[in-house]
């Protein structure tokens, strides 16, 4: 079993930015991939950004590509997402979720464990 935990988010006004932390604890070892997503309301969660968990490459969606940064710390056992300009399109509920097997999909489906999620709210 792998538990993941969000932490960050919060209120901020268009253009700024803010840092989402999920630490993960557990079965690290068989982390093969950690990757954040979103939820807005009335809509489906989609995915955001993802990364290998021990080689490092990275993944992103087109609409964040440019804005939003994800890196780990594996000593650390912590995925974070920098996110940069923000806007008002990305308020949503973030969720942070590893997953143990291969795939090369970023489908919510490919994630085997997920975090309780945690709000981001864009002002305009």
């Amino acid at each position: 079993q792998v538990q993941v935990v969000e932490s960050g988010g919060g209120l901020v006004q268009a253009g700024g930015s803010l840092s989402l932390s999920c630490a993960a604890s557990g079965r690290t070892f068989s982390i093969y991939r950690m990757g954040w997503f979103r939820q807005a309301p009335g809509k489906e969660r989609e995915f955001v950004a993802a990364i290998i968990w021990s080689g490092g490459s990275t993944y992103y969606a087109d609409s964040v590509k440019g804005r939003f940064t994800i890196s780990r710390d594996n000593a650390k056992n912590t995925v974070y997402l920098q996110m940069n300009s923000l806007k008002p399109e990305d308020t949503a509920v973030y969720y942070c979720a590893a997953r143990t097997i291969y795939s090369e999909q970023n489908a919510p489906s490919d994630y085997n464990y997920w975090g309780q999620g945690t709000q981001v709210a864009v002002s305009s």
